[in-house]
């Protein structure tokens, strides 16, 4: 009994883990089109940005890797977002993925 509440167990964090992971990659997308407009890059170099923000996603450290980076870029650029809008319409956009997804419980 104990070994099958383990698996239980074990079966929710994984999914939790693989809806967390599926949330946040729809919100680097979308966060990093956003983004890539206000830089005005062109349609390649939209879907370029959005792959290295996923990436950033996926691979950097810290609290929000891919936030870090679009806030670095948009500042390397002079596109001139203040961090207070960055961060909402990164909240904004998290909202829509896990309304798209459900939430994680």
């Amino acid at each position: 009994m104990f070994e099958e509440r383990e698996r239980g167990y074990e079966a929710k964090w994984a999914h939790d883990a693989e809806a967390l992971f599926r949330i946040m990659a729809r919100r680097d997308i979308a966060l990093g089109g956003w983004a890539a407009a206000r830089m005005n890059l062109s349609t390649g170099d939209t879907a370029d940005y959005i792959d290295a923000v996923i990436q950033a996603g996926m691979l950097g450290k810290g609290a929000d890797p891919a936030l870090d980076k679009i806030r670095g870029d948009l500042k390397a650029r002079g596109a001139g977002c203040p961090d207070d809008e960055l961060k909402v319409k990164a909240d904004d956009l998290l909202a829509e993925a896990e309304a798209y997804f459900g939430a994680p419980v």
